[in-house]
């Protein structure tokens, strides 16, 4: 399957609840996975996973949008506003772009493309001045994705947590 396939049969839309449960468990999956092959070390707890399956309190907040291919769930991205609970947006004016992930079989596919036009195009909608975002130190495949689509390293806005460490980029919206 390539990549123009996948991404060009995507219908993006907003999380339902009907759709919390898959959403949660494509997340865990997707991050278990990834960070098991990129980076060993990592250990996801029986907490974060809880954090990651509920969907439900994340769209209280954020919009939580989801790609569906051939009428199936196959990847998510949520987006919240400034000042949301949970956000992590170090920037006025700047919406914070969290969980983007595919299901395991779509990872490189191309999938997360239109979800990040997606995202991205909301916070246009909302009239920010810029996406942020957090980025697990040492998943440089990740970061390179998003450097490629314009967003930059700011280190002003890395999060030293008791856990983790994570690097902070910014996509510096125009009009």
């Amino acid at each position: 399957m390539s990549t123009q396939d996948v991404a060009g049969r995507a219908v993006i839309r907003e999380a339902r609840p009907e759709d919390d449960a898959i959403v949660g468990e494509l997340l865990v999956e997707a991050f278990l996975t990834q960070y098991a092959k990129k980076l060993p070390e990592v250990v996801y707890t029986e907490q974060r996973k809880r954090e990651l399956r509920d969907v439900a309190s994340r769209r209280e907040v954020a919009t939580v949008l989801v790609a569906e291919v051939d009428g199936v769930v196959a990847g998510t991205v949520a987006l919240y506003p400034p000042g949301a609970p949970g956000s992590e947006a170090w920037l006025p004016d700047a919406a914070d772009l969290r969980g983007l992930a595919t299901a395991v079989r779509y990872h490189g596919s191309g999938l997360g493309r239109p979800l990040l036009d997606a995202a991205e195009a909301l916070a246009r909608r909302w009239g920010m001045a810029a996406v942020c975002l957090h980025v697990r130190r040492g998943a440089a495949g990740v970061a390179g994705m998003y450097m490629k689509r314009g967003y930059v390293r700011e280190p002003s806005g890395d999060m030293d947590l008791p856990s983790v460490y994570l690097e902070a980029y910014v996509l510096r919206l125009q009009g």
